[in-house]
């Protein structure tokens, strides 16, 4: 299919086959997707029509948490799947905090390019690199330049490790970033979560993002509090996206939204 390449596209992006990135930033009202991103998310929504209600909902769990942590005193940030930075991301929150600072990292070359833009001139950095590499992660130049790993760091894996699967262990790789940071850090979480008894829809959905987007795998809350090993978990714990430290009150009469969160703190 001939498809027609947006200025601000690198050559090197394929935009022919949808993203979860560009999919996430659709769903948030961005404009840093493609048509493919567009027609999946939309098919998929069809079949989940809680799915968009998910994602806008974990980005405001996301700004709930940063701000949490700025309060406890953390002033740099590691967002690791950080997808594209549309409206409400990380580095817009921080930047109301003197010396507050972020890097970003993602595989996803859209948005890596669109950080970079968006980054210039701000202090902070991106780094175009898979989390499941910890070593090449914390390695990067822009990391050590910016990441001072004697005091405490922000973990930020938000709606990362449900791309994540079993086979190359999801646990381990969170707690290589959890040994190379110290105590006071935070590690914040979002996962998809695996229900008792999923709706027809939401099983098509799942069966048709993994086969056209990416593989998902989704986990019990049983399975994401592993990734909490070596933190102590905040209040309320590991619960449902809309019932993390809700700004107002939940309304009663609607469905729970099935994306698991929380927030530990390194003793």
């Amino acid at each position: 299919m001939d498809v027609e390449r947006p200025a601000w596209a690198p050559d090197s992006v394929d935009i022919e086959h949808a993203s979860p990135a560009r999919i996430y930033d659709y769903h948030l009202g961005g404009s840093h997707n493609f048509a493919v991103d567009r027609a999946v998310a939309e098919q998929i929504a069809a079949m989940m029509p809680e799915l968009p209600l998910i994602m806008r909902a974990n980005r405001h769990f996301l700004r709930r948490s940063v701000r949490l942590l700025l309060d406890a005193g953390v002033r740099q940030f590691l967002d690791l799947g950080s997808g594209i930075p549309t409206v409400g991301n990380v580095h817009e929150i921080v930047q109301a905090v003197d010396g507050a600072r972020v890097v970003y990292v993602d595989v996803d070359p859209v948005a890596v390019a669109h950080s970079r833009a968006l980054l210039a001139g701000t202090g902070n950095a991106v780094i175009q690199a898979d989390l499941r590499d910890v070593d090449r992660v914390l390695a990067a130049p822009e990391v050590t330049g910016l990441i001072d790993r004697t005091r405490p760091v922000g973990l930020l894996l938000v709606a990362a490790l449900h791309f994540v699967p079993d086979a190359d262990d999801p646990a381990g790789i969170v707690a290589g970033y959890r040994d190379a940071v110290p105590a006071g850090s935070h590690l914040v979480i979002s996962h998809a979560e695996a229900v008792a008894a999923p709706t027809a829809g939401t099983g098509e959905a799942h069966a048709a993002y993994s086969r056209t987007v990416a593989d998902v795998t989704l986990r019990d809350q049983a399975q994401v509090a592993r990734f909490f090993d070596g933190f102590d978990l905040l209040a309320p714990g590991l619960v449902s996206v809309t019932d993390w430290r809700p700004e107002v009150p939940a309304d009663p009469a609607a469905p729970r939204l099935a994306q698991l969160v929380g927030v530990g703190r390194k003793p």
